[in-house]
C-alpha cells in the first residue's frame, strides 16, 4: 500500500502539529527555539515521551533537502538536551516516515523515549 501523500488539505501547517504551533491546541512544551518546538506526547509509549517537531512544515525525512540539514541536526540536538534536561541516561529516538512506517501526523518529528528499559527490535 501507498504511503499518503500530503495534500493541500493535510499539508504539515493544517496537521494537528501545526495547529500546536500556531496555539489553537494547547500542549505542555519542555523546550522552545525559533527553529523548534519540543512537548510531553499525550499519548506516552515510556515514562518519558516528548516530541521535537520543527516549525518550519516538513513533511518527513524523504521530503528533505541538503538545505534542511542544519534544521535535521538541530532537531536531534535538541532532542539529546530534552533528554538530559529529563534525567535519561538512555533513551531512543525515533523518526517515522511514511504511513507504512507508523507516522501518522505528516509534519516531521522527533519521538523521544525512555525512562524503561527498551526492548530491541522495536515493532
Amino acid at each position: 500500500m501507498a504511503d499518503p501523500s500530503p495534500t493541500a488539505s493535510n499539508a504539515p501547517s493544517d496537521t494537528i502539529f501545526g495547529r500546536i504551533l500556531r496555539g489553537e491546541i494547547p500542549c505542555d512544551p519542555v523546550h522552545s527555539d525559533e527553529l523548534c518546538l519540543a512537548f510531553r506526547d499525550v499519548n506516552p509509549q515510556a515514562p518519558v515521551h516528548v516530541l521535537v517537531i520543527p516549525r518550519q512544515p516538513l513533511v518527513n525525512l524523504a521530503d528533505a533537502s541538503d538545505d534542511d540539514a542544519p534544521l535535521l541536526g538541530h532537531l536531534l540536538r535538541v532532542a539529546a538536551k530534552v533528554a538530559a534536561a529529563e534525567g535519561l541516561s538512555g533513551w531512543r529516538t525515533v523518526i517515522n516516515n511514511g504511513a507504512g512506517a507508523g507516522q501518522t501526523v505528516f509534519h516531521l518529528h522527533v519521538h523521544v523515549i525512555g525512562g524503561r528499559p527498551l526492548a530491541w527490535p522495536p515493532g
